[in-house]
């Protein structure tokens, strides 16, 4: 199965989920900067990562997301996850409910992915860090190894 994981990391987190995924899948995990989107539509499996950074994917992420032809990935199956901090360890108030309401990176990145004709695999996943900077919570690259099996067997 022809298969790559593309991601976009700020702290490193989420660089250690898209390893972690593509070792779990037996392929490899691409920064966002190096790659060819011509080469996306001859894939089996696309997954694609981010930090979820103002509710949204990253630029990078979204750059080469909006960039990609209409049905550029028809007949490829995607997934998206993301990094995000547990909500109940957000202290204020305010600031917990804005950010319950305004979503995460994974939710607009399988939107995007659908709309280029994608083929959803499995349900986004978000992995959880301790800070804004992280490090990742205990037993989040476990998730990962996870969830990579039900991208498999989906």
């Amino acid at each position: 199965m022809k298969t790559l994981v593309i991601y976009d990391s700020v702290f490193g987190n989420t660089e250690k989920v898209a390893q972690t995924i593509a070792a779990a899948l037996g392929t490899h995990a691409v920064p966002v900067s190096q790659v060819d989107a011509r080469q996306l539509g001859s894939l089996d499996l696309l997954v694609v990562g981010s930090p979820t950074r103002g509710f949204r994917p990253t630029e990078g992420i979204s750059k080469l997301l909006n960039g990609l032809p209409k049905n550029h990935l028809t007949g490829v199956r995607v997934a998206a996850f993301d990094t995000r901090i547990v909500l109940e360890t957000i202290d204020s108030k305010a600031l917990r409910f804005l950010v319950d309401k305004g979503g995460y990176a994974a939710n607009t990145i399988v939107k995007a992915l659908e709309k280029k004709g994608g083929q959803l695999a499995a349900s986004s996943e978000g992995f959880f860090v301790t800070g804004e900077q992280g490090p990742l919570k205990g037993g989040e690259l476990e998730r990962a190894v996870e969830w990579a099996g039900r991208l498999m067997a989906g």
